[in-house]
């Protein structure tokens, strides 16, 4: 099932007029992905994502992955994806925070967290969680030249969000896994 401009998979039976009218459940609750990914680049997209992604279709779990979005737009369209996630799953790497867009929608994980509506699993994908709880090493470098460039409310912001976000129990993926 294709979303947007970004993917949502849900290995049901093909849904059509009829199962929608039939279903016990809302139809947003049958077109909304069970699981958000929240990473960044290349790196991961064709690395573990990709392994992670096969296991989920092999198992019937359903996701969304930004693949589509423009840089530079609007985000109403991931936020809307995260609202409507269960899970969300947070995969930080040594290149997570050259994004603002990853940042951003940290942020909004955070508030889903804040309010009950959401559970996020970080994943520190060859990177110290340390490291990220307190914007450090590479990936504090990083954070930090991102930070140079923006505003003091969206780097409280996203300081918040990683603080609170890292600090859940999580995994820690090393180069031999």
């Amino acid at each position: 099932m294709f979303h947007g401009h970004g993917l949502a998979y849900n290995l049901s039976p093909p849904l059509t007029a009829k199962t929608l009218n039939h279903s016990p459940l809302p139809p947003m609750a049958i077109l909304s992905p069970s699981v958000f990914l929240n990473f960044r680049g290349d790196q991961l997209r064709y690395g573990f994502v990709s392994h992670l992604l096969d296991a989920f279709q092999r198992h019937g779990i359903m996701f969304f992955v930004d693949k589509n979005e423009q840089r530079g737009k609007d985000m109403t369209n991931l936020f809307v994806r995260i609202e409507a996630s269960k899970i969300a799953l947070a995969i930080f790497s040594s290149r997570y925070a050259e994004s603002s867009w990853c940042m951003d929608e940290l942020v909004k994980m955070k508030k889903c967290v804040d309010n009950g509506s959401l559970q996020v699993i970080p994943i520190f994908y060859k990177v110290r969680a340390s490291d990220v709880n307190r914007k450090t090493g590479e990936f504090g470098e990083k954070f930090w030249a991102l930070a140079r460039v923006s505003s003091g409310e969206q780097i409280k912001n996203w300081m918040e969000a990683l603080e609170c976000i890292s600090g859940k129990m999580g995994l820690s993926l090393g180069d031999k896994r």
